[in-house]
């Protein structure tokens, strides 16, 4: 094989010797050799570590990126700095013997610390996103096209969105992390063989940001603080850091641990400043879908790409808890019920194929008669699965899959209180149908692709169906409003945008979810452990997954027009006083599951 492949490259360079000329030759190599850090050629080079095009380089930036091609990782200036400012240096020498600069200029530059401005990669800023268009254009162009053709692509993400949801999962998790105390069996690189001197964390190939969260290596302890490295900065743990540990911080980290961080700020100088965190493997995904074009806006499949691939927005299969029950309602409303109608709330015995099935609500109560309105608000169980049972579970089905739900779901009573398993993406675009008058728009990545001459090679546009009727989306729009206003998420209340969602807890407390939407922008949020372990007592949607749509969508609205929900028709006042024995705006309690 390795003969073959060299006599085919001696032809390949004969055929491109005859028609190019050695300029031209230079300039295709120039354009398209590894630099380092995913960047392909000089000019995207010169943008990523100076953020400017190559034209506008000093001499000593110049000369530090022609030192990258014998070994760009070797001499990275972002995880080397001390080769790279050799290198450069050597580069420069270079120059001067062969007459290309002054020995005032070599002197001058050589002289010159090294000042990176480093672009940020949108490959680290949305790596679950980039994975996916890259599996998409994989499967559809070829992989040498893809990866040699020149391909251009235009996506849907947008980076300030982006940047807020990774922020916003990260400080969801450091949340839940510290409400559960320290538990951390930390990695010791001693321990494992590994020298100090020549450890690399694969966090450390992207260019660390304030309020981002790495890992870092143990370099010393002391009684009262810890010296930690990452990437090509340096800080110290003090004892106060570490306070919510509730323990002394030399009895938690050792010499040669790789610990979990969040970086609070970093000087030019190389020194940092952190907060101890904690990652125990908890999980969290989120997704953010434009409302009118079904772009995807922003998408997180995880806590961390570099720890691991799998996409939990995309590929995990979930169980999606009480965040079923909207299309039970969804149901019943198009089959002519209104919010105001009642049911009661008792305790009830159901027989079923595989025998009687006796429910319980969380909180282990029963409200009495309750109008449809409160019973999806407050997520009691027992008038779900009387809906479901009364319409018929396949039916409750059959109106998921309008919603675009593409899992198969089995047709047994539990899943009206959301035993059924789907991914985060779906779920997140099927509750877009509400705020969009009941039409369905396909999620995409992707708006075009053209080739490196510009030709068009594929234009997406947006995929509109019918899922649901203008009324009953409008009617479920305003139920799904009393969920903030009144019930599971009434933490959102005060939020100053028109919102509306459901909250999602499965049992043991094994997946926290939250699907909400404004009328511009549905998101949904998972929090979880890969391997389907409970989270821990009382972590419901409302605690662990609803603050981190919150901190997202606070962040995603602001300074924009937030829009206002249809307004649900109305039905004509009752002559017949209707009794309930719980009022729609009694106090919430806390999330059935």
């Amino acid at each position: 094989r390795s003969f073959h492949r060299k006599i085919q490259e001696a032809l390949l360079a004969v055929q491109i010797e005859r028609r190019f000329t050695k300029p031209q030759i230079f300039t295709l190599y120039a354009n398209q050799i590894f630099l380092g850090h995913g960047v392909y050629g000089f000019e995207a080079a010169s943008e990523f570590y100076f953020s400017k095009p190559a034209k506008q380089l000093a001499l000593e930036e110049a000369a530090l990126l022609a030192g990258l091609p014998k070994a760009p990782g070797y001499y990275s200036p972002i995880n080397h700095p001390d080769r790279a400012l050799k290198r450069r240096n050597l580069v420069i020498n270079s120059m001067l013997e062969d007459g290309k600069i002054t020995t005032q200029q070599a002197g001058a530059a050589r002289g010159k610390p090294l000042q990176l401005n480093l672009q940020h990669d949108v490959n680290s800023l949305a790596p679950y996103f980039v994975e996916e268009i890259r599996r998409y254009l994989e499967g559809k162009y070829g992989t040498d096209q893809v990866h040699e053709g020149g391909l251009r692509v235009y996506t849907s993400l947008d980076s300030d969105l982006q940047k807020s949801a990774n922020r916003a999962v990260l400080d969801g998790l450091s949340a839940y992390e510290r409400r559960h105390g320290w538990k951390s069996d930390l990695p010791n690189l001693i321990a494992q063989g590994i020298p100090l001197d020549k450890y690399q964390h694969p966090d450390w190939d992207d260019e660390p940001e304030t309020d981002g969260y790495v890992h870092a290596m143990v370099t010393a302890v002391s009684p009262g603080s810890a010296s930690i490295k990452f990437s090509r900065y340096t800080a110290q743990i003090s004892q106060a850091d570490a306070a919510w540990t509730r323990r002394k911080l030399r009895d938690i980290i050792s010499v040669g641990d790789v610990v979990y961080v969040k970086v609070l700020s970093l000087s030019s100088d190389g020194k940092a400043r952190v907060s101890l965190e904690q990652d125990s493997g908890a999980q969290g995904a989120l997704v953010a879908i434009d409302n009118a074009t079904g772009a995807i806006k922003a998408l997180v499949g995880g806590r961390d790409f570099n720890e691991s691939k799998f996409d939990r927005a995309t590929q995990a299969l979930r169980q999606v808890g009480s965040s079923f029950k909207p299309y039970v309602y969804t149901a019943a409303i198009d089959q002519g019920a209104m919010p105001d109608d009642t049911i009661v709330d008792e305790p009830l015995t159901f027989q079923t194929a595989s025998g009687p099935y006796s429910p319980h609500n969380y909180d282990e109560k029963f409200e009495g008669q309750i109008t449809l309105r409160r019973a999806l608000a407050q997520s009691r169980n027992i008038p779900a699965l009387k809906l479901a049972y009364s319409m018929g579970i396949k039916t409750v089905i059959d109106y998921a899959h309008r919603f675009g739900i593409s899992s198969n779901i089995p047709a047994y009573l539990p899943v009206a209180l959301g035993s059924a398993e789907i991914t985060l993406i779906e779920q997140t675009s099927a509750f877009s149908v509400f705020p969009n008058d009941g039409v369905r728009l396909t999620p995409r990545f992707i708006t075009k692709v053209s080739d490196y001459q510009g030709r068009v090679m594929e234009e997406d546009f947006p995929d509109v169906r019918d899922a649901i009727s203008a009324r009953t989306a409008r009617i479920m729009t305003s139920m799904l409003r009393e969920v903030v206003l009144h019930g599971t998420a009434i933490a959102a209340a005060n939020m100053k945008y028109p919102i509306a969602g459901k909250t999602g807890t499965t049992n043991d407390f094994t997946d926290a979810w939250f699907i909400g939407f404004s009328p511009t922008l549905t998101c949904g949020v998972w929090i979880g452990y890969d391997e389907k372990k409970t989270l821990g007592n009382k972590e419901t949607g409302a605690r662990a997954a609803l603050p981190v749509w919150m901190d997202f969508m606070n962040t995603a609205l602001a300074g924009h027009d937030p829009g206002e929900f249809q307004p649900a028709p109305t039905k004509p006042p009752s002559t017949v006083s209707q009794k309930v024995d719980t009022p729609d705006a009694a106090p919430a309690a806390d999330e059935a599951h």
